[in-house]
């Protein structure tokens, strides 16, 4: 029997703050929280892609990593660390998409903004005014785009990172 998985979805990340949940930028991010941040949030998503490459091969199936709005921009939250293995993965999603293309496989990402969950940072709330939208994102609204890309409705879609963000990345 042929082993087939459809859809891939690399979500995990993790985000360290400084003391007080403050934001940890380039200078005072110590090294090895470089390191587990990039581990988790740049090189995990390949180590699976890879590892799962013929089951997605056999199902024709598409890879979605999630990438972040930190990854395009300073983000009063979150560090620098977290925001550059962002940056690289929505990079990743691109090479990956040409390399795992020719098998059939399609890979794109998405890039959330500040979309409402237990886990918003203090302040979140001061910064709708700047989202076009005036509101924050709700997890159903990433989960269908998530649903979409994994979908046939997208099966001409690869390479792509997708903004949910209410406009804010404008």
């Amino acid at each position: 029997m042929v082993s087939k998985l459809h859809a891939l979805v690399n979500n995990a990340a993790i985000s360290p703050k400084a003391g007080g949940g403050s934001r940890l930028d380039s200078i005072q991010t110590p090294m090895h929280m470089w390191r587990d941040v990039f581990q988790v949030n740049f090189f995990a998503p390949i180590m699976l892609a890879r590892g799962l490459f013929k089951e997605l091969s056999n199902a024709k199936g598409s890879i979605v990593n999630v990438t972040s709005i930190a990854g395009g921009r300073v983000h009063p939250f979150a560090g620098t660390a977290y925001a550059t293995s962002k940056a690289a993965l929505n990079s990743l999603t691109r090479e990956m998409a040409h390399d795992f293309g020719p098998a059939g496989i399609r890979v794109n990402a998405i890039a959330p903004g500040e979309i409402e969950t237990a886990i918003l940072s203090p302040g979140t709330e001061n910064m709708i005014e700047d989202i076009p939208l005036r509101r924050l994102g709700q997890t159903s609204e990433v989960a269908d785009v998530i649903y979409f890309l994994c979908s046939n409705h997208s099966s001409y879609v690869s390479g792509a990172e997708l903004h949910i963000n209410g406009g804010q990345h404008v």
